[in-house]
């Protein structure tokens, strides 16, 4: 039986080994300075269109149209698609000249429905390229402009960065957050784009060349379906590009129970993709001989840093105890080594990109940050969330 548990553990502890190599490989890459891919780019002027799928987003709507529509030659390439809205939204879109789109089904609800509902209105004269964004987001100046070349030119899918800011006076579960976003969003996209990797999508900021959009349907509601449609384009081809000069800011939810949703829906839908896609991604890897595609499943293979150290935490508690015992030391050994990967890279990222973003004293709070993200995790053994939950908003601060 002692065997079986010191086998067990040795080989916990080297499954460990490949999203924690991952981990620290793309931290490391991040730091590789090249430049931008965008620079070595002639300015082109594809015609666009910008999708915004949008769920009683009145209270923020305004103030992200005002960033979207400084970027574009017609408002009425600005895509509203008001979502079984029962409130202002359609309205205040209106009157800032945006096309607007009203959706009502009750039954298929979520994001995906909305995009695929703008993308039929679409195709009565198609663009050149589509981007979706948001309704929820800051778009930094020049965004559009810089995916929309990307994606004209390499037609591929191109990412933006896309990152969270923290409310007025942060908590540090906030802050924590925000720095979560940083490395998930940035800085991995970033290392695997420096190793001339792909990259998952990530949400808003981003743009698709027509004719590689309609190869997908998007009428899901998929918790994660932006990454599901980064994957799913990928297989057929068409891997995501990371930009990473181009921007979108959104805010972390102030409220407790805003928060912990949007959490949820995330993290399960990123838990549930990693199980059932990185196997697809890996067969499909061998039968067409693509690396992209192996790439991008170890990429995708990292869950959720909190839950990776709340595995790693899990396995070395017994394995600290068969080493006491004077059973076995390897699993301990190897966590041990996969334990000082991990802080590295951690504290690597933080040295040349977070310091901004969190001290190093709130990052010393991680620990109490993952406590409160284990109840999280217990549900998605238990009782996995299943359906699209949309966050309660804030209050937009332009």
């Amino acid at each position: 039986m002692i065997t079986l548990i010191i086998i067990g553990l040795t080989l916990i502890a080297l499954a460990l080994a490949i999203p924690i190599s991952v981990f620290l490989i793309e931290c490391l890459a991040a730091l590789v300075q090249k430049p931008s891919s965008n620079q070595n780019y002639a300015v082109v002027n594809p015609r666009i269109s910008v999708l915004i799928p949008a769920h009683n987003e009145a209270l923020g709507i305004e103030t992200t149209l005002n960033t979207i529509l400084s970027q574009v030659d017609d408002n009425k390439s600005v895509v509203v698609i008001a979502d079984n809205c029962t409130d202002e939204t359609a309205t205040i879109s209106r009157q800032l000249g945006t096309t607007v789109l009203e959706r009502h089904d009750l039954v298929n609800r979520g994001k995906g429905y909305a995009l695929d509902y703008g993308l039929k209105f679409l195709a009565e004269n198609p663009p050149d390229v589509v981007v979706v964004i948001d309704a929820d987001c800051h778009v930094e100046p020049d965004t559009i402009s810089k995916i929309t070349q990307q994606a004209i030119i390499k037609q591929r899918p191109v990412q933006s960065t896309y990152l969270m800011e923290t409310p007025q006076n942060p908590t540090p579960k906030d802050s924590i957050s925000a720095f979560a976003f940083l490395v998930k969003n940035y800085i991995r996209p970033l290392g695997s784009s420096q190793l001339g990797c792909p990259c998952i999508l990530t949400g808003t900021g981003m743009a698709f060349p027509w004719s590689i959009i309609l190869k997908v349907s998007l009428a899901n509601a998929n918790l994660v379906e932006d990454m599901q449609l980064g994957i799913d384009l990928a297989l057929l081809g068409d891997p995501p590009i990371f930009c990473q000069d181009a921007k979108v800011i959104g805010v972390l939810p102030t409220q407790e129970k805003a928060a912990k949703t949007q959490r949820t829906r995330w993290e399960h839908g990123h838990l549930k993709t990693l199980y059932t896609q990185v196997p697809r991604l890996v067969s499909a890897s061998i039968r067409l001989k693509r690396l992209d595609l192996l790439a991008l499943a170890l990429d995708l293979c990292v869950p959720p840093l909190a839950f990776l150290v709340i595995l790693w935490a899990a396995a070395l508690v017994p394995s600290i105890l068969i080493a006491v015992c004077n059973l076995s030391v390897f699993p301990l050994q190897f966590l041990a080594v996969e334990g000082i990967m991990l802080l590295t890279a951690i504290l690597i990222t933080h040295a040349h990109f977070g310091r901004s973003t969190i001290s190093l004293k709130t990052l010393l709070s991680i620990p109490l940050y993952i406590l409160w993200k284990l109840p999280m995790y217990f549900g998605f053994f238990k009782k996995p969330q299943q359906e699209w939950v949309r966050t309660e908003r804030d209050t937009i601060v332009p």
